[in-house]
């Protein structure tokens, strides 16, 4: 389970403070896997941020007996000057886990082939969202936040995403923000939308599409 409550956060700006999150409450239970609408600059990011532990909230607090990966599909995380395969083995010791057969899930996943015993930031921005996507998939976690990531590669390697996230770690549970309608339709069981600084919770995502583009589109 993991629990926000009353989470707010806010960044300064040259004429003062500017609140992002006011009071945002949410609760995902194991194997529940939840959606997140929103529109551009809302704040959705921001409350990824927050739940995986790589942004701290101003107030408010999480609790979570479930480990939380990092946020897929953001930029950032990996250091430009190593290459893949040693960015790899620094997650492996954060995470505790044996860098080989995550470097081979990682090569056979992304077909990056050489490039892993590159520097990353001679990747393209598709190739370091595949090897983002697939070190993610090799650490095993009971929650993926997942940043539009879906949308990443050409159709075959989207196939191969999905058959992660949705075949093999179908029991785990998920975050998703997008605004792939199908995709949410298809695998998401409720759905939240983030407007005026705070979620909004529908059971229905019938009602969370409709509240969604009558309110913010």
């Amino acid at each position: 389970m993991i629990e926000l409550q009353n989470i707010s956060k806010s960044f300064p700006t040259k004429i003062g403070l500017n609140p992002v999150l006011q009071n945002v409450n949410l609760r995902l239970e194991q194997g529940e896997k939840v959606a997140v609408l929103g529109s551009n600059g809302s704040g959705k990011s921001t409350l990824v941020k927050i739940i995986s532990g790589t942004s701290l909230a101003d107030t408010g607090q999480i609790k979570s007996n479930m480990s939380i990966s990092w946020p897929l599909g953001l930029s950032g995380g990996y250091q430009g000057s190593l290459t893949g395969v040693d960015n790899l083995k620094f997650l492996c010791r954060i995470y505790n886990v044996a860098y080989e057969p995550t470097i081979e899930f990682v090569r056979s996943f992304t077909d990056l082939g050489h490039f892993l015993n590159e520097p990353i930031k001679t990747y393209s921005s598709g190739m370091k969202a595949k090897f983002g996507f697939a070190a993610s998939m090799a650490i095993d976690f009971d929650c993926y936040l997942i940043d539009e990531v879906l949308a990443v590669g050409d159709s075959q390697f989207q196939k191969k995403c999905h058959e992660q996230l949705f075949g093999q770690k179908a029991d785990r549970s998920l975050m998703l923000v997008s605004h792939q309608e199908k995709i949410i339709r298809e695998y998401c069981q409720k759905a939240y939308v983030l407007h005026n600084k705070t979620l909004h919770p529908f059971e229905s995502i019938d009602n969370a599409f409709q509240y969604y583009k009558e309110t913010l589109q």
